[in-house]
């Protein structure tokens, strides 16, 4: 029944039943279609799950290496991805390859749409790859054959590169951040910059109040929990439980938002969900082996911050073994990696920036305001503007002094200086900081560590019993068919099948479903009961997050006074009164071996030419300013492809700035007074190279304050007149990067 066919009370009532009767419309049929939309979640899903291989990645992909085919087998594959019609690729920038987490759903969140870290990556001109995998691991994989068969994908990477300037680029998200770091630190050699995406490395830490997720392993007694679950799967943990876990962390998203949010804008908002869940509901399997090792070693252990996790062959995981730059992306509305995990590990490893700069490092962080834990490698906004500014700028991070900066963003306009060497709608800068800037963030107190030291030991204790007294009674009872029966009655994978097209009533919601939409009357948006819906949702979601408060706040009590006790800490062998751990010791062969370096580059700092001089004299400047700014990088690269004669390599030039960099770190008088002997008698080459520093250090603002005292310095090195007012000096020859001194 059409409305016009409805007779309305006059008087003051009817505009009210008006509105009443074109809700009541409206939300019959957004109920159809949004119960519609639930069966196309539930046939996607039977679908996709159905797949030999099911991914999400938006692009075409063509297979590299098969890991089932090593002698490892493992289920991982290499894929390199095929650019779509109009992106250009430069077969001589470095590769990037993306590594997908498999934290229980599957592969694919790294190229699942155009504004994705692949995408963004093929925009900047480098070729892709991708790392993914299939829904079950093979018999007997672990966690170290991953690790041998990535490092054996990324061996195949670079030999298809032969001719890139630079070793590949490794994005590592979530749960493949710390395999990444594992591997890197196993095989240094392998790697160009890190990029490490909302990964936990230091899994105990956080504050007070938030971040309830790292008290998990101590509430639930440790990981024989995590060993039972994989013996009643007969031997394959079921990856929902994972997923389960993270929806645990926001139930009024989970319960109410994510669903409601499709309901109240249903002709909308189908295509994006859809596109989501897809990812989401491919659960896929662990093996025991590889789960256990998770859990016991990184989540309750936290061992990979301490370097103690050991391979096979004895031979230990040291992060301190990279070499390679390491981005860390975390944010502060990440409940699941907050920044403290993501970046305490640094803490661990380091006593200082200079312990960072002795092992030849540079790491840079940068923290988002907001964004939730899926959005850090999955928001559009973030891979336009972070990861496409990582993408654009990644030789400028390859090619940083070592040391500890903060990446910060600042949008271009028409007020930004030199704005025609920005890359894209951001600047990028990398800022100095110190292990001050991230202990500010907050961390555990001694009384923490002690903590989780003991929740650690309780999980062993527990996990030792089990495995004695429990777990050969379990392993003999199930059987594969009931490990599968288990597996299909998850509570996950139910919600899918049971509005499926499997469920005949089903068929009844889509004819209805297309009725109403040929059909559709929406609701105006000034309709007073569709704002009484919305005031609806809002109250529900407030009572969902104060009960989630709740919770948390209680558990986080637990915790605290449970591991707290100093009886429970006595019993489990932990020293009330231990202080908390200290950096590791550099070992004695990286000091004799850091020894042997500072001796080699203090015999050699008067040797060189004027490209030696000029980057020495140019680093001295800069670091006046403590930040390396993108537009600064930019002007050096014009001043190199201006220069008609051969170019360095970007190795080349990496080694060259570290090797003056610590000419000056180790002892900047004698290095400067080095200076004039390495230039050559030419007056004007020296002017030439005296102009080129100028003009990369005035790229991004003028050359003030400390700045341009230290320029008037290397002039009077340089033997060059600055000019007047700052203007150039005349009759300069261009600079040649490759003269050198007589």
């Amino acid at each position: 029944m059409s409305m016009d066919k409805i007779k309305l009370p006059e008087g003051p009532m009817s505009g009210l039943v008006a509105s009443a009767v074109e809700y009541m419309v409206d939300a019959g049929q957004r109920s159809v279609l949004f119960l519609d939309i639930m069966r196309r979640r539930g046939d996607q899903y039977r679908e996709h799950v159905a797949q030999t291989a099911p991914h999400v990645l938006q692009y075409s992909a063509e297979l590299v290496m098969d890991g089932r085919k090593l002698a490892e087998p493992v289920n991982y594959a290499l894929v390199r991805i095929i650019p779509p019609q109009g992106v250009e690729i430069d077969m001589k920038r470095r590769p990037f390859v993306v590594v997908d987490p498999r934290a229980g759903h599957g592969p694919g969140i790294g190229g699942f749409k155009a504004d994705s870290e692949i995408g963004v990556a093929m925009k900047a001109g480098h070729p892709c790859y991708f790392i993914g995998f299939l829904p079950d691991p093979m018999p007997g994989q672990t966690i170290e054959c991953i690790a041998r068969a990535e490092a054996q994908f990324i061996e195949k990477v670079i030999s298809l590169h032969p001719d890139a300037d630079g070793k590949p680029c490794v994005i590592g998200n979530c749960q493949a951040g710390w395999a990444v770091m594992i591997l890197a630190s196993l095989r240094p050699e392998l790697f160009g910059p890190l990029i490490i995406a909302g990964a936990p490395l230091a899994y105990w830490e956080g504050v007070h109040g938030k971040y309830p997720m790292r008290y998990s392993g101590g509430l639930l007694g440790g990981s024989w929990l995590t060993a039972l679950t994989s013996d009643l799967g007969a031997g394959k943990f079921d990856g929902a439980w994972l997923v389960q876990n993270f929806e645990n962390q926001n139930p009024s998203n989970t319960l109410w938002t994510k669903q409601y949010n499709v309901y109240s804008k249903v002709d909308t908002e189908a295509d994006r969900y859809l596109e989501f869940e897809r990812w989401w509901g491919g659960h896929v399997n662990l093996n025991a082996a590889e789960i256990q090792f998770i859990v016991d070693e990184l989540f309750v252990g936290n061992n990979l911050a301490a370097g103690k996790i050991e391979m096979s062959d004895g031979k230990k995981v040291d992060l301190r073994n990279i070499r390679s730059p390491i981005v860390v992306f975390c944010s502060e509305g990440d409940n699941v990696t907050p920044p403290q995990q993501a970046l305490n590990w640094i803490l661990e490893c380091y006593a200082d920036v200079d312990e960072i700069r002795a092992y030849g490092q540079t790491i840079v962080y940068t923290v988002h305001k907001s964004i939730g834990h899926l959005g850090i490698f999955v928001s559009g906004g973030v891979a336009k503007k972070e990861h496409a500014e990582f993408s654009s700028n990644i030789d400028l991070i390859d090619v940083l002094p070592p040391g500890l900066y903060e990446a910060t963003f600042e949008a271009k306009g028409e007020e930004t200086a030199s704005s025609d060497l920005v890359v894209g709608q951001w600047v990028m800068r990398c800022e100095a900081r110190t292990l001050d800037d991230i202990r500010a963030m907050g961390g555990n107190s001694p009384e923490d560590e002690r903590r989780f030291a003991a929740a650690k030991r309780v999980s062993e204790i527990n996990l030792a019993a089990y495995q004695k007294f429990m777990q050969p009674w379990i392993k003999s009872m199930v059987t594969p068919q009931m490990a599968e029966w288990a597996q299909s009655m998850h509570p996950l994978r139910l919600q899918y099948e049971i509005f499926s097209s499997q469920n005949p009533y089903m068929a009844t919601v889509k004819s209805l479903a297309e009725k109403a939409d040929e059909n559709r009357k929406p609701v105006s948006k000034d309709n007073p009961f569709l704002a009484f819906q919305e005031q609806m949702s809002k109250q529900i979601v407030h009572a969902l997050d104060a009960w989630r408060d709740q919770q948390e706040a209680m558990s986080e009590a637990i915790f605290l006074n449970v591991y707290g006790s100093p009886a429970l800490q006595a019993a489990v062998g932990i020293d009330p009164n231990s202080a908390p751990s200290r950096p590791r010791e550099m070992s004695a062969d990286h000091r004799a071996m850091l020894d042997k370096r500072v001796a080699d580059l203090k015999s050699r700092m008067g040797e060189g030419g004027l490209r030696e001089a000029a980057l020495r004299a140019l680093l001295y400047v800069g670091s006046a300013r403590g930040m390396v700014d993108e537009r600064s990088i930019e002007a050096l690269r014009q001043i190199r492809r201006e220069h008609s004669g051969d170019r360095m390599s970007l190795a080349e030039f990496k080694v060259l700035v570290r090797e003056q960099f610590f000419m000056l770190l180790l002892d900047r008088d004698a290095a400067l007074a080095a200076i004039p002997k390495m230039l050559p008698d030419n007056v004007n080459l020296r002017r030439g190279a005296f102009e080129a520093m100028r003009e990369v250090l005035s790229a991004s603002e003028d050359i003030t304050g400390e700045r341009a005292s230290r320029l008037r310095q290397v002039a009077g090195l340089f033997g060059v007149d600055t000019g007047e007012g700052g203007e150039r000096a005349s009759n300069v020859a261009p600079f040649d990067p490759k003269a050198r001194a007589s």
